[in-house]
């Protein structure tokens, strides 16, 4: 949809510097944009684009404001700007309610006469669907889920039984919410399973990426607080809990069981052993194997390829005194140069 740039301003919260009137309808880069078109920079690596770019507006910093040919949206976070801006300009596309001829629901299913069922979806007994919930095609709700008002199933997505989801949360396709846990015991050598009874939880907002799989809990449930972010094939274990607003990359997984804080990121391929506890604000950096709880917030990183257990432990050992070591080498060094007064390296 087409907007004027005074309103966008206003909506988005930014300080208009240019004609109010001119019409944004779509959005594209510094490089690519062209005529109707938004663009933003928030990366200084790109502000070598922005004398040049062809957009009929651009989101940035006041500082950078200065050297923009063309109206300018003056934020203290343009990136946020942008988001929001884009929102407006994309807003997401409506539906009518309804189930489709396809679907297969069942009688005693509750579906709220807002919500849509889309083409080929089976929904199961006792399952609650709330106002303007959107279930795409293809999608399976088995028994007693809930499914919070305006959520949005896009396709192909699995709610096993007794799954919750809160309100305006976005399931994208291909993910499976509520698969056993693997949870097993050794009887002489074989693998037993072990029953999992828990369920997934999932508060407001949430947000699941393309197949990503969250397992329910064994006994407790695995609860997703308000806000959570999840990229696209990410494992999420058993009886993990995720704190609010936080946001995990691609690729990456946690083990059963451990706990993580509220705001925190976690980057792409980072692997979360089980049991452990992670505090607020506490930021991974991609392909960080975390072993241990981090209770205090902060930014960590860390992984080392794999060898021998035994050597690895005393490889660990080492690298843990090696600040000391290297001080104790300064100070042997010094102490050598005093006494033969010779210049070491």
């Amino acid at each position: 949809m087409a907007i004027r740039l005074g309103d966008l301003a206003e909506a988005v919260g930014a300080e208009l510097r240019g004609e109010a009137g001119v019409l944004i309808k779509g959005v594209g880069t510094l490089q690519q944009a062209g005529s109707g078109q938004l663009s933003f920079l928030s990366n200084p690596s790109y502000r070598r684009y922005l004398k040049t770019t062809r957009a009929s507006a651009v989101i940035l910093l006041e500082a950078d404001a200065v050297e923009c040919p063309v109206p300018a949206l003056i934020s203290t976070n343009p990136y946020l700007a942008y988001a929001n801006a884009a929102a407006r300009i994309f807003p997401p596309k409506s539906f009518q309610p309804g189930i489709d001829p396809t679907a297969v629901v069942a009688e005693s299913a509750e579906i709220d006469a807002d919500a849509w069922i889309g083409p080929c979806s089976v929904i199961a007994a006792g399952v609650s669907v709330g106002a303007g919930v959107f279930i795409g095609p293809g999608c399976i709700v088995e028994e007693d889920c809930e499914i919070g008002a305006y959520s949005r199933l896009v396709a192909r997505v699995t709610l096993c039984r007794d799954t919750c989801l809160g309100r305006r949360c976005i399931i994208h396709p291909g993910a499976v919410l509520g698969a056993d846990g693997f949870g097993l015991a050794n009887d002489r050598g074989r693998w037993i399973k072990v029953p999992q009874v828990g369920r997934v939880r999932l508060g407001d907002d949430v947000e699941i990426g393309a197949n990503t799989t969250i397992d329910r809990g064994a006994l407790e449930d695995t609860v997703l607080h308000d806000g959570v972010k999840l990229d696209n094939l990410i494992q999420i274990a058993h009886n993990v809990e995720i704190g609010k607003h936080t946001a995990m990359a691609g690729g990456s997984a946690v083990a059963g069981s451990t706990k993580i804080g509220s705001h925190c990121t976690v980057g792409g391929q980072t692997g979360l052993v089980g049991h452990l506890t992670i505090g607020d604000n506490a930021h991974f950096s991609a392909a960080t194997l975390v072993t241990r709880s981090f209770s205090q917030a902060g930014y960590y990183s860390g992984n080392l390829p794999a060898m021998e257990n035994g050597a690895w432990k005393k490889l660990i050992v080492r690298l843990r005194h090696l600040e000391r070591m290297a001080k104790d080498l300064k100070s042997l060094k010094k102490a050598i140069k005093t006494l033969t007064g010779e210049s070491l390296k």
